[in-house]
């Protein structure tokens, strides 16, 4: 049987029946913070207004193998110009797979924003946990170059179809 759980504190109800379901409501400026290992369902259709996510902002270069860490960060933005090509690497962090985060059946998108001086480049590969991922391009072709003095934009879902095996749909977006 499960806990009844009743609390008001500041703008926060909670409400418990014996299913095992927890109902949270959050009023005025109060906000809902969920650790990055637990999973929040909306059951019966619920709506989800405002999501804010934190964008990771970084004077730095890309270059060489990028290491994007999913449970840091879904949305980054390099801001010095890339001064090389680079090779993204998903994972969880530096002692997390990203396998190890994700169920069969989950998908996770994640923007990444470079900025660009006088040489176009670009993200020659993917890899999920330092294993080679062939994407698939939006519009059948991966790019061959960046926009010189642009901000580029690329922009991965990535879908665990089983155990350390992921479809990856990739686009890349120029914004001058």
């Amino acid at each position: 049987m499960a806990s009844v759980i009743n609390a008001s504190t500041n703008g926060l109800v909670t409400t418990g029946d014996n299913t095992g379901l927890l109902n949270i409501q959050v009023s005025g400026t109060n906000a809902l913070t969920v650790a990055a290992d637990k999973t929040v369902s909306f059951v019966g259709g619920g709506v989800t207004k405002n999501i804010q996510e934190t964008a990771t902002i970084t004077a730095t270069a890309a270059t060489g193998t990028v290491n994007v860490d999913c449970l840091t960060s879904v949305v980054w933005y390099y801001t010095s110009d890339a001064s090389g090509n680079w090779t993204f690497n998903f994972r969880g962090n530096s002692g997390t797979t990203l396998d190890s985060v994700m169920s069969t059946g989950q998908s996770l998108t994640v923007a990444f924003l470079v900025q660009l001086g006088a040489t176009g480049y670009y993200a020659t590969a993917i890899t999920i946990d330092g294993t080679a991922n062939t994407p698939v391009w939006q519009g059948g072709t991966a790019p061959s170059s960046g926009s010189p003095s642009n901000l580029d934009a690329y922009v991965y879902t990535i879908i665990k179809t089983s155990s350390a095996t992921f479809k990856v749909l990739a686009q890349r977006i120029s914004y001058s």
